[in-house]
């Protein structure tokens, strides 16, 4: 029998929990984004609330897939990121259990999640999108409840436009009616003029009654095959004029077989059925065509070519190829010959163009099933790659609530959703290699979710925004300047004894270091590269005038400190080669354009070097002067 320990169950209840809430939320949020799609198929058409509660439920079960991955980076940041703020996460590490201990239980529910939305998209997913967009269809082939607006023109009946200038809401009567009357065409047009009406729905709600009151009628007398620009029309006068327009008002939902030929209506058994067959179908009209082809117009090529001569019998003429025949025709007869070669040409190309097409529809129909059989694993496998991603970073930024984790959350999702979008499009369109498009998303964010949980495993500090503008600097060389302060509590005084005649031995290093003229010599290219132990003497020299600062900053002397604060940082890391590694810097040094980067970029750091040895001994003679004296 399983057993859970007491700190996975408390894991595992604060997880499931927040991520009840979040995928709800993101379920909402989903469906407002998408409800706000086809707003313009739903307002105004009176339908009935089975329906849109149809169309709501639906629309729920096709986002389903879609909401459980964010709901899970959601719901990781957030709970990590409690575990952090409320010192949890730190009382579970001081205890000896790693980050992924801790993850371990939600590792195994986020696996039960993936396979949870992986049957899901398989099994319940096709069947809602296939009720889903026949609703749709349905909906946009539903005529719109009729309120006929004041003062605009109405077009939503067919074959009609309708413009009121006023209406009565309590009586139904309409004023200053006009009426355009489309219905048996342009040519045919009638145009009704009636100062009041009244527009009514029959009982069966397939026709508008409308009855119009003192008016006239004009329609024109032109037969459709008429060609006088001078068009007679016939006028009209009535008191009144009742006419039925057909109006089909009711909700009629269309047959589901219109979309039982779509990738999205099916399960991924399906998918590979339907894969081989249009597979199988492309190939036969391929073969179809090549064998159209070899027996038509290529035939006769193969068999006839433009050097093979033409035995002329008539006038006893022989050895006359198609060029010299063309050449003394007449000038009647060669436009006779080459418009027949043009209409055959423009014939062959339109064929072959249509053919292109219907092989083109059908790759394209295939690439549609291979994406959809792809995204049923890559959005279930989403779902586990969004954990790795927000557990260990809710453990690294140390914010719960709905704050900084929701702007984290919805900015990776931005990013996933941009790069999924992008490789499915590219698959979709046969520009790039199906499974390589449709695993983008995966690769890129599956090495994002490794590192964060190996660095946050290993507590390494890598959202901290100091850590990184420090190495830019460094890396650029831009100098830091100093600071010491006074400080309040100080435990050991200074031994200014035994400091002054270190300070002394540092300046007679230093002397000698500058007297060597080391930094100021052009650097051996190959010795850059090669050498292990260059710089160690200035590394040392640089770890004994630190020691001896932080000595110093004991001092209660706000003059000492203020020339402690004289003291240049020295950059003697910048002196060696960039890695540690010193295979890699060999290979760096052998890439010649990338070596001679780093080649100037450690000569113009030890020239700076020399400057900044010759102000530590003037700051070294400056201190010893201010400890001789007893200014301290």
């Amino acid at each position: 029998m399983l057993r859970l320990k007491k700190l996975d169950r408390f894991v595992i209840k604060s997880f499931v929990l927040l991520f009840i809430a979040t995928f709800f939320i993101c379920l909402f949020i989903f469906m407002m984004q998408f409800l706000w799609r086809f707003v313009d198929e739903m307002v105004g058409k009176g339908l009935e609330m089975n329906v849109l509660a149809e169309f709501f439920f639906y629309s729920a079960l096709h986002l389903v897939p879609t909401s459980m991955p964010l709901a899970i980076l959601l719901a990781s940041l957030i709970t990590f990121g409690n575990f952090g703020e409320r010192y949890e996460l730190l009382a579970m590490k001081s205890a000896g259990i790693s980050l992924l201990e801790i993850m371990r239980p939600l590792i195994f529910f986020t696996l039960f999640l993936c396979g949870v939305s992986f049957v899901f998209q398989n099994n319940v997913g096709p069947h809602s999108q296939k009720k889903l967009y026949t609703l749709l269809i349905s909906m946009k082939q539903k005529s719109p409840e009729l309120d006929i607006p004041e003062g605009v023109f109405y077009d939503e009946v067919s074959g009609f436009n309708i413009f009121v200038k006023e209406k009565d809401r309590k009586t139904g009567l309409l004023y200053q009616v006009m009426l355009y009357d489309f219905s048996e065409g342009f040519d045919n047009a009638q145009i009704v003029v009636a100062d009041t009406g009244k527009l009514e729905m029959t009982a069966d709600k397939q026709h508008l009654a409308l009855h119009l009151y003192s008016g006239e009628l004009f329609s024109n007398l032109r037969a459709q095959n008429a060609s006088s620009e001078n068009v007679p029309y016939r006028r009209e006068s009535f008191k009144e004029k009742h006419t039925l327009i057909a109006f089909d008002s009711d909700f009629n939902m269309a047959d589901e077989s219109i979309m039982s030929s779509q990738a999205n209506s099916k399960n991924m058994r399906e998918l590979r059925v339907s894969i081989d067959s249009l597979s199988f179908d492309g190939d036969s009209i391929g073969r179809e065509h090549f064998a159209s082809a070899m027996g038509g117009v290529y035939e006769l090529e193969k068999n006839l070519s433009r050097n093979d001569s033409l035995q002329i019998v008539e006038f006893g003429v022989t050895g006359h190829t198609t060029d010299s025949l063309f050449n003394i025709s007449t000038l009647k007869e060669k436009q006779q010959i080459l418009n027949s070669a043009y209409n055959r040409a423009q014939s062959v190309g339109n064929d072959w163009n249509f053919k292109s097409y219907t092989l083109s529809q059908n790759d394209y129909n295939i690439r549609r099933h291979k994406t959809e059989w792809h995204n049923k694993i890559t959005l279930s496998l989403a779902c586990l790659i969004f954990f790795f991603i927000g557990a260990p970073l809710g453990a690294i930024i140390r914010k719960g609530g709905l704050g900084m984790p929701v702007v984290i959350s919805v900015l990776i999702f931005i990013f996933y959703y941009v790069v999924d979008r992008t490789g499915y499009k590219m698959a979709r369109d046969g520009k790039w290699i199906l499974w390589m498009g449709m695993w983008l998303s995966t690769g890129v964010l599956a090495p994002i979710g490794v590192f964060l949980t190996y660095k946050s495993n290993n507590d390494s500090v890598i959202l901290d925004g100091a850590t990184y503008i420090n190495g830019i600097k460094r890396f650029l060389g831009i100098k830091s300047t100093r600071y010491i302060m006074r400080k309040e509590v100080i435990i050991h005084d200074p031994n200014y004894s035994s400091l002054l005649e270190e300070l002394r031995r540092l300046t007679h290093e230093g002397a000698t270091l500058l007297s060597s003229k080391q930094l100021l010599k052009a650097p051996n290219y190959i010795q850059v590269w090669t050498s292990h132990d260059w710089g160690n003497q200035f590394a040392d020299f640089n770890k004994k005038l630190e020691l001896v600062i932080e000595q110093l900053a004991n001092s209660k002397s706000h003059i000492l400190l203020a020339a402690l604060n004289k003291y240049p940082i020295l950059f003697v890391e910048a002196l060696r080669p960039p890695f540690k590694r010193h295979k890699i810097n060999l290979a760096i040094g052998i890439f010649i354009p990338l070596g001679l980067f780093f080649y100037f970029r450690i000569w113009i750091f030890r020239v700076r070097l020399n400057k900044d040895l010759k102000k530590v001994l003037a700051v070294n003679e400056e201190i010893i002067n201010l400890i001789e004296q007893n200014k301290i």
